[in-house]
């Protein structure tokens, strides 16, 4: 404000001036002083109402939304707080705003806050639920959300892809929020750096619950990404710090960093499937992370990519992961490679870390014709590498003489690679007050610093909202027994999650489809098999909340439909959103032949279980298929299962596959699916004219597949087509009698096959197999 006057050499008149500057200046604070003072808190039950408010909110206001469901609400929260006085976006009282059906959160201005509210039941009918940002151009700013809850908000379509959180602008922090379960593609929170706004944004994400995410079985699974390849040589500094990430396994990249000079420190990862990837992107800060693996399958630590990478002081302990999903691993690159492959690993300084029982680091790891770019100018130092199986963890997979080794130690480990850098001694290791392994004497300054505290689940998150497991367990809740058909259809549909059925001998002739959206048992009350036969086109449907576990019961076609493709088990034939689980113990499937194409178990396209387990059951007598996995062709690197386990059981006279299993395309982000197929006896199967694959077990680029000491007889033959990700199968100990030999087809790989092939026999006493 400025003050002007005619005769400003007037002593009096600039004595004038100057009062009129103090009153001025008076006023003016009176007017700031006032407008604090008259900061108001606004609370609005409806849509309508918040649309009027918002638009007079100024620096101070409070917009509180009144406790209920608020349906299918776009949230459009824009307005210019000030740093001593932010406006405020909250819940009347915290977990009791529930935005449900098409609703989200898109907020823009300056020194804003969200706390307190509560998404589920629904998903966002845009890009994301929450946005940092109203339209391409109108970004918040100094803006912070909090204790926020979004609950399997999720699209019902798997494979269509957004945004839980997308964070634009500069000077943001998302922290103490509580985000669980989700399912459909996208990434659960991105930063955003696509334009010159968002970037160089220091941005803070800290203290936040990233709760269980299901396999997603395809690419599109990221719990967290900052960048993307388009903007990765862009500066970030974002800071992600003391977060949590539980069982997060939606693909191989936990979190994927895809842009420059970004801190991730004091974070942990427990029982999470896959890796923190530094995938595209130079100088940043891996610091003070704990990673837990627990010995689960898949568990993975840090992947490095690109230059000036820095990885200390972090803790990583039973880690079974391997390939680009290890425990450690230091990625070859491509020369002179686009902006989207793999830059060349140069300048990367890993010291003080702390590898306990650590399956598998990979050196040089992805080495072929086109990443040939070895790492280079590197160190390894101050890091402590101890397995108690006396296993190296090391495998190098081309040059690594630009990785210098220094200061390191080791306990006692055999087929160690790295002969220099690296001091072999006796260790012993006590867990400390926080948790971790340490050296019981001397070597303080080797591996993760003894003042490392771990963040731990209930530093993160909300203390108002739970943090429940993902999956009902079998068995869990109510046992209920009958003893006639409508008392079984009439309880399968009454049962509560984690029920238990139990069928009195006898028969039972379902004239229903027994749809499942919950977890439950059906098994034999006592030692006689209840007999179950149906006349519908399917007995079981597995839908969206639905898994099965049958125990000791007999299942008969004998009744079922003439008609063709009759399936005793399928899951919905138009996709699932959450993924289920199947198991059959101690069973007889028997007379699945009224008709041809009579199938055991049918998914749908679209549909993922977590697990399959098939063990010491009876199959006779069936026109189709046992299982049909193969829905996911469009070779987009989706499947329909990730374990499938088939031990124990007795197949005879099975026209159609066991086993139909795909996975198409060249993608690398997922570790299915997983096969084991062991001590079965099959005789006379895969023989029939529509066994389009003429194979008893047929698997299209499984990831892992355990064929062992199986009995074959009189069967076709198994064929396994190797696509991508470098597969491991074994096919060992199995006797083949009038059954050709396993084949194994390379579809992309040059050269030998990987497949381990090995001590089988192979018999013919007549001229059927050849």
């Amino acid at each position: 404000m400025s003050f002007q006057s005619k005769s400003t050499n007037n002593p009096i008149n600039n004595d004038k001036l100057f009062s009129l500057s103090l009153k001025s200046a008076f006023m003016l604070s009176l007017v700031f002083s006032s407008s604090y003072i008259q900061a108001a808190s606004y609370t609005v039950s409806t849509p309508d109402e918040f649309k009027d408010t918002v638009k007079k909110l100024v620096a101070g206001d409070n917009i509180i939304l009144a406790n209920g469901t608020w349906q299918d609400f776009e949230i459009k929260f824009k307005g210019q707080g000030t740093k001593e006085a932010p406006i405020s976006l909250t819940a009347e009282t915290k977990g009791k705003v529930i935005l449900s059906g098409q609703s989200n959160l898109k907020m823009s201005g300056e020194y804003l806050h969200v706390s307190g509210l509560v998404f589920k039941s629904g998903f966002t009918p845009s890009n994301e639920v929450i946005a940092f940002r109203t339209s391409k151009n109108d970004l918040a700013n100094n803006s912070r959300v909090s204790e926020v809850v979004i609950d399997n908000y999720s699209n019902p379509d798997r494979h269509e892809s957004d945004y839980w959180v997308s964070l634009y602008g500069k000077n943001n922090r998302f922290d103490h929020n509580h985000l669980v379960g989700k399912r459909n593609k996208g990434v659960t929170l991105a930063v955003r750096l696509n334009t010159e706004a968002s970037q160089e944004n220091h941005h803070k994400i800290d203290h936040n619950y990233f709760g269980p995410r299901p396999i997603l079985g395809s690419n599109g699974g990221e719990t967290l990404r900052i960048g993307t390849s388009h903007y990765s040589m862009s500066d970030s500094f974002t800071v992600v710090e003391n977060n949590y990430f539980d069982r997060c396994d939606g693909e191989v990249e936990i979190i994927s960093i895809k842009s420059a000079n970004n801190k991730v420190s004091n974070n942990t990862f427990f029982e999470s499937r896959g890796t923190l990837t530094l995938r595209h992107g130079n100088g940043n800060l891996i610091d003070s992370n704990v990673f837990l693996g627990n010995g689960v399958d898949h568990t993975g630590g840090i992947r490095i990519i690109n230059r000036d990478q820095t990885i200390t002081n972090n803790y990583l302990e039973g880690l079974k992961g391997y390939r680009f999903g290890s425990g450690f691993t230091i990625m070859n690159g491509v020369p002179n490679s686009p902006i989207n492959r793999y830059h060349q690993v140069v300048n990367a300084n890993v010291h003080h870390n702390s590898f306990i029982d650590v399956d598998h680091i990979h050196l040089a790891a992805g080495s072929d014709q086109e990443r040939s770019a070895v790492p280079k100018d590197s160190s390894v130092s101050e890091n402590l590498f101890v397995n108690n199986n006396q296993q190296a963890p090391f495998s190098i997979f081309d040059d690594i003489s630009g990785i210098s080794f220094s200061n390191n130690i080791s306990n006692e480990l055999s087929n160690n690679e790295i002969e220099q850098g690296i001091k072999q001694t006796e260790i012993k290791l006590t867990r400390e007050k926080n948790g971790l392994l340490y050296p019981t004497s001397g070597n303080d300054n080797i591996g993760a610093p003894k003042s490392l505290s771990p963040t731990l689940k209930s530093q993160t998150g909300v203390n108002w909202y739970p943090k429940t497991e993902p999956e009902t367990a079998f068995d869990s809740g109510k046992t209920h027994t009958v003893a006639n058909a409508e008392a079984f259809i009439n309880q399968v549909k009454s049962a509560a999650d984690g029920d238990v059925i139990l069928l009195k001998a006898g028969q039972y002739h379902v004239e229903k489809i027994l749809e499942l959206d919950k977890t439950l048992t059906i098994k034999s009350a006592q030692t006689e098999k209840p007999t179950i036969t149906f006349s519908r086109p399917t007995l079981f449907e597995i839908q969206n909340g639905g898994s099965l576990k049958l125990d000791s019961v007999k299942i008969s076609g004998a009744n079922s439909l003439d008609s063709a493709g009759n399936t005793v088990v399928r899951t919905s034939k138009w996709g699932m959103l959450t993924n289920y689980r199947f198991s059959m113990f101690n069973s007889d499937i028997e007379q699945l032949n009224i008709n041809h194409s009579f199938h055991f178990f049918d998914s749908g396209a679209r549909a993922f279980a977590n697990n399959i387990e098939i063990i010491n059951n009876n199959f006779n007598l069936i026109t189709g298929d046992i299982f049909r996995l193969n829905k996911e062709t469009d070779d987009l690197g989706i499947y329909n299962a990730e374990y499938l386990t088939i031990n124990n059981n007795h197949f005879n006279q099975i026209e159609g596959a066991i086993v139909k299993l795909y996975r198409g395309g060249t993608d690398e982000s997922t570790f299915g699916p997983h096969l084991s197929f062991k001590n079965n006896d099959v005789k006379q199967v895969g023989n029939g004219k529509r066994n389009k694959t003429h194979a008893s077990l047929f698997l299209h680029g499984a990831q892992v597949a355990d064929i062992n000491k199986n009995q074959f007889v009189d069967s076709a033959y198994v064929n396994i087509e190797h696509t991508t990700g470098e597969p491991i199968t074994k096919v060992t100990h199995n006797q083949f009698t009038n059954t050709a030999k396993p084949k194994v087809t390379e579809l992309y790989a040059i050269g030998k096959t990987t497949a381990l092939i090995a001590d089988n026999t192979v018999n013919h006493t007549n001229n059927k197999a050849q």
